[in-house]
């Protein structure tokens, strides 16, 4: 595992509330943060950075708000944007510099969370244009593993998981396709929580898929990502893919001591993993130990419709995203972004109108499979990649990957990732909870409860150790 920094400090959201309540000026927090981000340019992690005076005088702005009575649950809390995401007045890039802009605007999610005292301190490294779980694809270089520099960080959300599992920021938005803040949270010992399609806006996102799309908060604990996918939800006209809540009762609830979890009926494949195999036995066991009873469920559906999203016509909504951009700048693109996207264009409606009939035979016989359970048990990823091993095949490698992720957002599924423990070689392994739209709420209280069974003892590649529950 990796050493503690000695500048490091915990940065979650309850110590540093409690640490301001204390007396501690907010201002000297942001300076560490901004001097630590500063000095750590090994990862290739920040794009754009903040400038010091910017964020005091930002957070100068919201301790004026607060003077004034404002509530702001997020006040002087650093956090960072994968650089997909709009925030105003500094470049967005989506990791291809030929299509940098900068925008006058923030993105909606980025707004709200400033509007609660929340200050920003800079945008973070993905693969180019969201597209890929590897975090290899970016011309801006390579983030590697905290834990071992010769391993992926995962992607695309790489850059904004590092400056979490580092203790840079306090939380960091990324995004989530096809498992792209999910999987660098596993790779990271860090939490990802995947919200309801449409529960946070992805106004002044650029789009990946724009029907599947959500924006996802890597954060150090299932509390501190849920506070803050609470206070950036909420239904956005501008977003013609906002949705509002439905009414009460509309989807059950998962209790608290008595749920059913599902694990599949045929064995998982951890492709020759054997320490990710049995940290995910654990985590069946721990997850007895709560009050879940195992289930056995047929993941063939799901698997199936994984297959959908890269090898189906999905991938020529990412050609839509980005179409006039790639038809003008083709050779802008990494080779292996070309090779995706480009590759679309051979797609007909037809191909589109069989594959949207597709998903909805698979999920039908998805519903099905929820009858039997109320949330579902998977690895996040099933194994880790060297470097080395995904630049020399990054389409199948990738694929693998996205094993365990890539069906949620198809199926309008809500996710939580969070760490499940080490494997032998020091390398971090986590899970995945998986539940039914707009349960984000129920399925979040009990990962933050498997977080701590499993058993965590420390946070990120910080060597500190997990905070308490809150009361």
């Amino acid at each position: 595992m990796a050493e503690t920094s000695p500048k490091c400090r915990a940065l979650d959201i309850g110590t540093l509330g409690a640490a301001y309540a204390a007396g501690e000026r907010p201002a000297d927090v942001i300076r560490e943060c901004h001097a630590r981000i500063a000095r750590d340019a090994s990862h290739a992690v920040w794009l754009v950075r903040v400038t010091l005076e910017d964020a005091l005088a930002k957070l100068a702005a919201a301790e004026r708000r607060r003077a004034a009575g404002a509530s702001l649950p997020l006040f002087g809390i650093p956090f960072a944007v994968k650089d997909n995401i709009d925030a105003a007045f500094l470049p967005t890039t989506a990791a291809c510099p030929a299509y940098s802009y900068v925008p006058e605007r923030s993105a909606a999610v980025v707004a709200k969370l400033e509007a609660a005292g929340a200050i920003l301190l800079g945008k973070t490294n993905l693969d180019q244009f969201a597209c890929g779980l590897t975090g290899t694809r970016s011309p801006y270089g390579i983030p590697t593993s905290l834990f071992d520099h010769r391993y992926i960080a995962g992607g695309s959300s790489s850059g904004s998981a590092i400056a979490v599992a580092d203790a840079s920021v306090s939380f960091a938005l990324g995004t989530d396709t096809a498992g792209s803040g999910r999987v660098p949270a596993g790779f990271n010992n860090i939490v990802g929580l995947k919200p309801t399609r449409g529960r946070i806006s992805t106004s002044g996102l650029v789009p990946a898929c724009r029907s599947l799309d959500c924006v996802s908060v890597l954060a150090v604990t299932v509390e501190d990502a849920l506070v803050v996918a609470e206070t950036a939800a909420g239904f956005d006209a501008d977003d013609v893919f906002s949705r509002r809540l439905p009414e009460a009762g509309f989807t059950p609830r998962i209790k608290r001591d008595a749920f059913r979890f599902g694990i599949p009926t045929v064995p998982l494949d951890f492709f020759g993993d054997d320490d990710a195999a049995r940290l995910f036995s654990q985590s069946i066991e721990r997850l007895e130990t709560l009050g879940g009873t195992k289930v056995a469920f047929d993941f063939a559906p799901f698997r199936a419709c994984a297959r959908l999203l890269y090898e189906g016509p999905w991938v020529a909504e990412r050609l839509a995203a980005i179409r006039d951009f790639a038809a003008d700048h083709a050779a802008d693109l990494l080779p292996v972004i070309r090779e995706i996207i480009l590759g679309a264009a051979q797609l007909s409606a037809v191909d589109a109108f069989a594959g949207i009939h597709h998903l909805a035979e698979l999920a039908r016989r998805a519903e099905a499979e929820w009858t039997k359970m109320d949330v579902m048990l998977l690895p996040t990823t099933p194994t880790i990649y060297r470097i080395a091993e995904v630049i020399a095949d990054p389409l199948h490698l990738n694929r693998n990957l996205g094993l365990y992720t890539n069906f949620v957002n198809l199926l309008d599924l809500s996710a939580i990732a969070v760490p499940a423990g080490f494997r032998g070689n020091g390398l971090p392994f986590g899970v995945t909870l998986i539940a039914r739209a707009f349960q984000d709420a129920d399925l979040a209280a009990l990962a933050g409860r498997m977080h701590r069974a499993l058993g965590a003892a420390t946070v990120g590649a910080t060597g500190l150790g997990l905070p308490p529950a809150p009361v």
